[in-house]
């Protein structure tokens, strides 16, 4: 009767192991996804408030001389 238990014991536990390395695998899989879709989209935003500087610093730029050219 030991040698049984001693089988199912160690069957249960290799059935552990492998779910637990399963899990883990799969989780640092959808961690890698996340990661990966998280930096796209701050690298959108950061693209996107580039234009909108190169933009506001254009039109400063085009204002400035008109400026000048009024107080003269």
């Amino acid at each position: 009767m030991g040698y049984v238990l001693r089988v199912r014991l160690a069957s249960f536990f290799a059935g552990a192991a492998t779910a637990s390395f399963g899990a883990l695998y799969i989780l640092h899989q959808d961690y890698k996804v996340a990661h990966k879709s998280f930096k796209q989209q701050i690298k959108d935003h950061h693209e996107s408030l580039d234009s909108r500087i190169s933009s506001l610093e254009k039109l400063k730029q085009t204002e400035t001389p008109q400026q000048v050219e009024a107080t003269e």
